[in-house]
């Protein structure tokens, strides 16, 4: 079988753009199962209650749902288990450094394949506040506006 090329996108966390402040981002291979790889090459992946925490000097991917594969026999893998990241020493001390520091976490914000190799984009993020929250969708119901006057604007309307 050929080798694949590209870029496949499984799942995103968009929730994680609006409840966090995304100060900067890291792409990380992850250990998998068997059957865990079938699951996400049928699409099947859940980010949202998903973060990574050190465990040692390792960083490890916790809360990701996979659901089991469905012709998996009793190799299947548990769904919501922990999954080892991959990163360059250098990458894991940076994020060791920022994590201590108080209100940052690490945050999954994509699940994919980049040539035939299941990645997830980690984000360092920093928790918002309410009214972060709501400034943030005001600015994105403006931009909308606009958008739609300049559209009306150039159709002649």
């Amino acid at each position: 079988m050929a080798k694949q090329q590209g870029h496949k996108l499984i799942a995103s966390n968009r929730k994680a753009r609006h409840d966090y402040h995304i100060e900067d981002t890291v792409e990380a291979g992850l250990v998998l199962m068997g059957t865990e790889v079938k699951s996400l090459r049928m699409g099947r992946a859940s980010l949202i209650d998903g973060y990574a925490t050190f465990r040692g000097d390792e960083l490890w991917l916790e809360g990701v749902h996979i659901p089991e594969y469905v012709q998996g026999t009793w190799t299947n893998h548990t769904p919501r288990r922990r999954r080892k990241l991959l990163l360059h020493r250098a990458e894991l001390d940076k994020l060791l450094a920022k994590t201590r520091e108080t209100g940052h976490t690490i945050v999954p914000l994509s699940l994919y394949f980049k040539d035939g190799r299941a990645k997830v984009e980690l984000g360092l993020a920093k928790g918002k506040k309410l009214h972060d929250k709501r400034q943030t969708l005001r600015e994105r119901q403006d931009r909308r506006e606009v958008d739609r006057a300049m559209s009306a604007r150039y159709k002649g309307r």
